[in-house]
């Protein structure tokens, strides 16, 4: 049985974890070494949850970011990846049932998040978890 943590500290465990998940994630991104795993566990918007197999360790991640703006708590759903050894196994599906939880629990009416349209099995947990998927514009700047 799968279990959710909150990352609260560093640990050779947590960059190893995130040194095979990452590269499952971004072919492009790096994966964070201990400073910027540090900045995530210390930073008051940031809450980065694993999903721990008791036999395989850590097996997958997910970041939900809780931030106040005027209009109220607002909370995002970032980096959701699950090891390849690990699919189908409704890894993703707790971490996000957990985070959904969390932000409801932080006042947070709403939950966003994105996913590329390539992610089949990923757009179907969403939408099997209550996601709508948004008309809206997605801008992105790069400096």
């Amino acid at each position: 049985m799968v279990v959710v943590e909150e990352a609260k500290a560093v640990t050779p465990e947590l960059v190893a974890a995130f040194r095979v998940l990452t590269p499952q994630l971004s072919r492009s991104a790096p994966a964070p070494g201990g400073s910027e795993l540090a900045e995530m566990v210390r930073s008051p918007a940031t809450i980065l949850l694993m999903a721990r197999d008791p036999e395989k360790g850590l097996v997958g991640s997910l970041t939900l970011v809780l931030f106040r703006i005027p209009t109220g708590v607002r909370a995002w759903i970032e980096d959701v990846v699950t090891d390849e050894g690990s699919r189908g196994r409704g890894v993703a599906e707790i971490l996000c049932r957990e985070a959904l939880n969390r932000a409801s629990a932080a006042g947070a009416r709403t939950v966003d998040l994105t996913s590329r349209p390539s992610r089949e099995a990923a757009n179907r947990l969403y939408r099997r978890l209550g996601f709508v998927e948004r008309e809206t514009n997605v801008y992105r700047w790069s400096g």
